[in-house]
């Protein structure tokens, strides 16, 4: 397998799923400032020139969720749930992320790193607080879900966990306001006592140019 990755939100998922589940797996790192995402090769493994993208076999595979689904489904891990009322609950929870935390935890994402990182200048103080007031809305949502559960399933870990926190890393950075959530802040804890999540990427070479 061949995974297609850039230090960025979305392939950080995915590279924190397959350090965990131990996955042997050929990293190719795909350099977005200087365009390799647009290049033909790379297109012909993900038409949309985005990453991460899954090289497995015959299958070319694109979408950090899918991905993820994909490496711990091939691991038979428990990442992806047995049962199927579970794995319902799995996508329950990747469809609101990608609609709610996520998108407003990129938007801050982008303001504060992305846009130094590409020279755009500095953070839009009128997208920041809109980003923020969206990102307290659906925080909030989340921590009176994790009351009384260890993981978004309950007391087992999945993928759910990796995809919805993959923002929370960049909080203080990106100026996400999780301090204000101590159930979101708790449930972030257990998922940094794993080297994987702390440390998703692989090691590159000292020149390499460093994403946001």
């Amino acid at each position: 397998m061949k995974l297609y990755y850039a230090e960025t939100l979305a392939p950080r998922k995915a590279c924190a799923v397959a350090r965990y589940l131990g996955i042997p797996i050929d990293y190719v790192f795909v350099d977005l400032k200087n365009g390799e995402q647009t290049r033909p090769d790379y297109l012909a493994i993900n038409p949309n020139g985005k990453v991460p993208s899954l090289v497995d076999g015959e299958k070319n595979l694109w979408e950090a969720d899918a991905i993820i689904c994909h490496l711990a489904q091939r691991a038979e891990s428990g990442l992806w749930p047995r049962s199927a009322q579970q794995q319902i609950d799995v996508v329950r929870w990747l469809s609101w992320n990608s609609q709610h935390l996520y998108r407003q935890g990129g938007s801050l994402y982008f303001e504060h790193l992305v846009k130094p990182w590409l020279g755009l200048g500095e953070p839009e103080p009128s997208n920041v607080a809109q980003a923020q007031g969206f990102f307290r809305q659906h925080a909030s949502l989340l921590d009176q879900h994790l009351k009384g559960r260890k993981w978004l399933l309950g007391n087992d870990l999945s993928i759910a966990d990796f995809s919805v926190a993959v923002t929370l890393p960049y909080a203080k950075s990106a100026a996400m306001p999780v301090d204000e959530f101590p159930q979101v802040q708790r449930w972030h804890d257990q998922l940094n006592a794993f080297d994987a999540w702390r440390n998703p990427f692989p090691a590159r070479p000292a020149h390499a140019a460093t994403q946001a």
